[in-house]
C-alpha cells in the first residue's frame, strides 16, 4: 500500500494526514528545515515514521528548532543532554549523526551557499547516484534514508500516486 492509499485508508493517524498534505513531495528552501526532515528520516531508521511524526515537536525543542549553527555547536554535554531526552529517539548514533550532519551541511554552505543549492548543482541523480553521493558526504545515510528524504523534499520522484490529488497539484 503507498502512502498515499494509507492516508487515504482512514487508518492512518491524523498526523500522517497533515504531513501527507503539506509536506511530503514538497520543496524545501530552508536549509533549517531540510536539516530537520534529514535528521527525522535518519531517526526513523527501524521505527515508524508515525513515532517519529509523534516525537517531532519534541525534538524540535531538544534540538534547538534544528538551528543548524546551533547544533554544530553542540558539545559532549549537549549529546549527554539529548541521550537522556524522552522527547527523542535516544540513539547515539543517531544523536552524533544529527550534530556531524549539521557541521558538513555548514561546510556546503562554505562551499556552495546553501544547503538548497547544493542539492541542485546535483540535481537531478539517480537513487543509486545520490546514496552513494550521500553515503560519502553524511553519517547515517543508507540508500532507504536517502530515498525517503529526497522524495520527501522533491529531489525524486514517487512521493505521491498518480493519482493523488496533492500529487496532481505538485505536478508529479
Amino acid at each position: 500500500m503507498s502512502y498515499c492509499e494509507f492516508v487515504a485508508s482512514g487508518k492512518a493517524h491524523p498526523l500522517h494526514i497533515a504531513y501527507h498534505d503539506t509536506e511530503y513531495g514538497f520543496r524545501i528552501e530552508s536549509d533549517d528545515l531540510l536539516f530537520e526532515r534529514l535528521v527525522l528520516e535518519i531517526n526513523q531508521a527501524g521505527l515508524s515514521w508515525e513515532t517519529i511524526l509523534k516525537k517531532r515537536e519534541g525534538m524540535q525543542l531538544a534540538y534547538d528548532g534544528f538551528k543548524l549553527e546551533t547544533v554544530a555547536s553542540y558539545t559532549d554535554v549537549d549529546v549527554d543532554r539529548l541521550i537522556a531526552d524522552p522527547r527523542i529517539i535516544r540513539n547515539r548514533l543517531k544523536v552524533m549523526a544529527a550534530i556531524n550532519n549539521a557541521r558538513t551541511i555548514l561546510e556546503i554552505r562554505a562551499t556552495h551557499g546553501s544547503f538548497v543549492a547544493w542539492l541542485d548543482s546535483h540535481h537531478p541523480k539517480t537513487k543509486d547516484e545520490w546514496t552513494k553521493l550521500f553515503k560519502k558526504t553524511f553519517k547515517f545515510t543508507g540508500g532507504e534514508i536517502v530515498n525517503e528524504f529526497l522524495m520527501s523534499t522533491g529531489y525524486l520522484p514517487g512521493a505521491h500516486d498518480s493519482s493523488c490529488l496533492i500529487g496532481k497539484k505538485l505536478s508529479i
